[in-house]
């Protein structure tokens, strides 16, 4: 039984490399994704190509070699021509490793910059045990904005990513788009990616980094750049307060107990702790990730925090049922 699971185990673990899943960067068509992709499934055929020669030879000298031998013969017998096929066997292996690495190394200058020389687009990204701050910087004319764990891209244009770290080392990789790029405290690396598709890539921490390493996701929003402009546009100005009664006890709430850790724009609120929380209502996800963006998820994430994510840094805020009900609706209309 254990060895008919085993040989149906294994043809499962190819396909799911193969597969079109969330993390896989086989199936990558972006420009460097892509190369990547190409890169991997080339070393991986010439692996597969080395192992079953060696296999091959090692049964046919088993084969050979299964002879009795007379013990009154010398151990060490004279070459009869086996040292030839050592030299072939040498010869055709530097040859195949230098062909690996030239195709390598053209692979990493290739996606060292985009092929216009520079991106016209750059994003700031920091990361903190356990999600990532976006910081845009349009134009100085236009000011700056900051999101975290969602970044937009637009469609069809490279975008160059400043990395930095807030406390300890990261990996920030998007498997679709592009390779990793370690994210080291007291250093900026840059890396860059272009969609050629609209869509929405998953991102994941590739170092580990703590006890919710695993659970320290993104998510790269590629859209068409009108799409982009927009939500650029929203993002700058900031959504209009509700007016009203429920609307100024949510934000009195939020005051008292959220904003000495969050910061949101058009508010006394600055805290640098957290996550910047300006139009949280048009993220889809919470937590970095985890869980959708709604608000009884919402509701369950501020009250309940270290039961969905333990060792995170956001509390359990103890909050009434009254006090929940005025500032989820606050914050989803913000």
């Amino acid at each position: 039984m254990i060895r008919a699971r085993w040989i149906l185990s294994c043809p499962a673990l190819a396909l799911t490399g193969c597969a079109s899943l969330p993390l896989s960067y086989l199936d990558s068509t972006a420009p460097v994704g892509g190369r990547i992709a190409q890169l991997g499934w080339g070393m991986l055929i010439i692996s597969v190509v080395v192992v079953l020669i060696i296999a091959g030879l090692l049964v046919a000298a088993i084969w050979r070699g299964s002879t009795e031998v007379d013990g009154r013969e010398l151990a060490v017998r004279r070459d009869t021509g086996g040292m030839r096929w050592i030299y072939v066997g040498v010869g055709i292996s530097s040859a195949v490793l230098a062909i690996s690495a030239i195709w390598t190394l053209l692979t990493l200058k290739a996606v060292a910059q985009p092929a216009s020389g520079a991106a016209p687009l750059t994003i700031g990204i920091v990361a903190h045990q356990w999600w990532w701050q976006a910081d845009y910087r349009p134009s100085q004319a236009q000011g700056n904005f900051t999101t975290a764990n969602e970044v937009h891209i637009p469609v069809g244009v490279p975008v160059r990513f400043e990395l930095r770290s807030a406390d300890v080392i990261h990996s920030f990789w998007v498997p679709k788009l592009a390779g990793k790029t370690d994210v080291i405290p007291g250093r900026t690396n840059s890396m860059w990616v272009e969609a050629r598709q609209p869509g929405i890539y998953r991102g994941q921490c590739a170092e580990y980094c703590g006890i919710e390493h695993a659970l320290m996701s993104f998510r790269v929003i590629a859209e068409p750049i009108d799409r982009f402009r927009s939500w650029q546009a929203a993002e700058l100005s900031g959504r209009s307060p509700q007016q009203g009664s429920a609307s100024a006890q949510g934000a009195a709430i939020f005051a008292a107990h959220c904003g000495a850790c969050h910061a949101m724009r058009g508010t006394e609120a600055g805290g640098a702790y957290g996550p910047d929380l300006t139009n949280l209502g048009s993220r889809t996800t919470l937590a970095a990730g985890m869980i959708q963006n709604t608000p009884r998820n919402l509701a369950y994430w501020i009250r309940h925090a270290q039961e969905v994510k333990p060792g995170a840094r956001m509390p359990n805020v103890p909050l009434s049922d009254a006090d929940v009900a005025k500032l989820v609706p606050y914050l989803e209309a913000r």
